[in-house]
Order: structure tokens, then sequence, then C-alpha cells
């Protein structure tokens, strides 16, 4: 059954502009002047479905967020929830970023899938690795709010496109390459300027990044949307974000999957 979309009101729609303004002029806004203003989940999804258009650019796939216990007690959630990111924002590794290009960035390790073909709410764990491929990423969460982690609402997080600021994506292979829990088992490490910060795994993810996958075909399609061939998506990440500093981050992975770069510049 599909979701009720209702029509936005007018304070939803202040909500959106403001935060397309935010993201146009890189000006943060005050998470106070916005912690109540919208009640509940459909609301935060309208406001992200009018920034999305408000942006005018295609729309190259999702991020999705809040894929372990740990981050979705932070923000008082019960499920994930996902945010639409425009195509020029998945980068290809070896990336580079300028300290213009963000705001308050955070550093995440994730995997990205690419949809080969159209995906369907039918489709099993099975069926999704045999219509994607699957990269190492590192994704650059990030805001247009002022001191946004770890305490922006969790309906401001979801207005604002998940926080979703870059993806940078690794090498593609056909995610049949891998069984179901074979992908469940890969780890990671991530560095910064050759000094390891953190180690994580892909069992973070919801017990398997393609559970995250699953639950985003689902959850779009409850909305009457899909994800669509030549899409991305980034599943949600293996440990518990850092700040983006100056200098170079990467992440190596288990099982084949390689390397992921990202360089922070002045």
């Amino acid at each position: 059954m599909t979701e009720n979309v209702a029509v936005m009101n007018e304070t939803e729609e202040k909500v959106a502009q403001a935060l397309f303004e935010a993201y146009q002029t890189h000006k943060p806004l005050n998470m106070a002047d916005y912690a109540d203003v919208l009640k509940d989940d459909a609301a935060a999804y309208r406001v992200q479905a009018k920034l999305t258009a408000l942006k005018q650019q295609a729309v190259g796939g999702y991020k999705v967020s809040l894929t372990s216990g740990e981050t979705q007690k932070m923000f008082a959630a019960d499920e994930p929830l996902y945010g639409a990111q425009v195509q020029d924002h998945f980068l290809k590794s070896p990336a580079h970023l300028a300290m213009k290009d963000v705001m308050a960035p955070l550093v995440e390790v994730e995997l990205v899938f690419k949809a080969m073909s159209d995906l369907d709410k039918s489709d099993s764990l099975e069926d999704l690795l045999h219509k994607t491929t699957v990269a190492p990423g590192v994704e650059v969460p990030d805001a247009r709010f002022k001191n946004w982690f770890p305490d922006l609402p969790k309906h401001l997080v979801m207005a604002d496109a998940a926080v979703g600021g870059y993806v940078v994506y690794g090498n593609e292979v056909n995610a049949d390459h891998f069984t179901v829990a074979e992908l469940a088992e890969v780890t990671c490490e991530l560095f910064h300027d050759d000094h390891k910060l953190k180690d994580g795994q892909a069992s973070e993810v919801l017990g398997n990044p393609l559970n995250s996958l699953k639950w985003l075909v689902d959850k779009l399609a409850s909305q009457g949307k899909q994800l669509t061939a030549g899409q991305r998506v980034s599943t949600g990440t293996f440990l518990l974000p850092v700040d983006l500093t100056l200098g170079h981050w990467q992440a190596n992975f288990s099982h084949d999957l390689g390397t992921v770069s990202v360089t922070l510049d002045k």
C-alpha cells in the first residue's frame, strides 16, 4: 500500500526554501529555529522532495542513514531513513573536495550499490545481488545546520536529504561475485594521512548492507517511487562518523573490494 502523501503546507514550503538557500549559499541555519516545525516523517519527506526538486539536478541515487541500533538511538528513530542525492555528488575515487564544497562534513565508510536494472519491491536479497554492482565507498555527510552532529532532530535530518553531502565510490564489480553472507563479512580500515583511525564491519549495517538496500527499495515503493537503473545507493556506515578534516582520507576494504579515497583541500 502506498503511504499517504499530503500536499505541503506553508510551513513545510518555508523549510524547503530555507534549506535550499543554505545549500546554495553555504550559510548554515540555526537548529533551534526549525527544531519542532516538522511534525512527522511524512512531512519531513515532503520537504526533502521539494528540496530535491529545487536543486533542478538529476537524482543520482540515495543514501541510507541510521542503519545501526546505536545511530537510531542517537536520533530517537526505530528504522533507517533515506536521502535523495544529486548525480554530481557521486564522485569516482580518488576524489578531491575543497573547503568551499562543504559546510560541516563528516566521514563514513560504506558499500555503494548501483542498480543495473530497475529494482522492485518483489526482489529478494539474492535478486538484488544479481541486479546490482557493489563498490567500496566513503560517504561525506554534510548538513545545512550549525553544530548539527549528533544533535540534529531526526525530522530535520530527513528533510535535509539525510544530511547528504558527497559519496565517493571505488571500483564497481558485479555484486553476485559475492554471496549474501559474504557481504556481511566485509571489513574496512579508515586512514587519515596514513594514520589508522578506525576499523569497521559491514554487519553493523542492519546485519548486512543488502538489508539496507532492500529496506530502501521497499520504502520507496511505499511512497510510489522506484530505484531505477543507473542509480547508486550508499547503504550505511560501518563505523561511527568522524569529522572530515584537511588531508587525505582512505578506506581499505577486505574481500578484494579494494580502496577508496578522498582528499580535502583548502
